[in-house]
C-alpha cells in the first residue's frame, strides 16, 4: 500500500491524500514562483515537516524520560536560494514551557536535532534549531 497519493488540480495546485487515514491537504505554488501563495507550498511543507518531526521525536524522548513535554510552539523560517532554486536554510525556534533539568533539556534537544526528517535532508540544507526554554 502506498503512503500517500498526490493529484494535480490545475493552476499550480495539488491535493495530497494520506492512504491510511484518508486525510487530505492541498498545496499552491508560492508567489515568488508563479503561484498565488494561498496554501502551503511544497517547500513550506518540507520546512514544516522538519519542525513537526523534531517535536514528535522530542515527545517520544520525554515519554521515555517519564516527563511531560508540554505545549511546544515552533516558529519556522524557510530561506530559499536560487541557481538552483532550493531550500537553503530552515530556521526553527522551539518555545518550550515548563521546568526541566539541564540533563532533560539536553536529551530533548539532541532527540529533536536527530529526528528522521533532519537526517534525511541534504547536508547542504542548513538546519538552525534554537530551543527556548520558558521555565516557570
Amino acid at each position: 500500500m502506498s503512503t500517500s497519493t498526490v493529484k494535480y488540480l490545475g493552476n499550480l495546485r495539488t491535493e495530497a491524500q494520506h492512504t491510511q487515514s484518508g486525510q487530505k491537504f492541498s498545496t499552491d505554488a508560492p508567489i515568488d514562483n508563479n503561484g498565488k501563495g494561498e496554501l502551503f507550498s511544497p517547500t513550506d511543507l518540507a520546512a514544516t515537516s522538519l519542525a513537526s518531526c523534531a517535536i514528535t521525536i522530542m515527545g517520544i524522548k520525554a515519554n521515555n524520560l517519564a516527563i511531560e513535554l508540554g505545549n511546544i510552539h515552533a516558529d519556522i523560517y524557510k530561506i530559499m536560494a536560487s541557481n538552483p532554486r532550493r531550500i537553503a536554510e530552515v530556521k526553527i525556534d522551539f518555545k518550550i514551557p515548563g521546568t526541566y533539568s539541564d540533563e532533560e533539556k539536553k536529551s530533548i534537544e539532541i532527540a529533536g536535532r536527530n529526528c528522521p526528517v533532519a537526517k534525511s535532508l541534504h547536508p547542504d540544507l542548513k538546519q538552525s534549531m534554537r530551543f527556548i526554554w520558558l521555565d516557570k
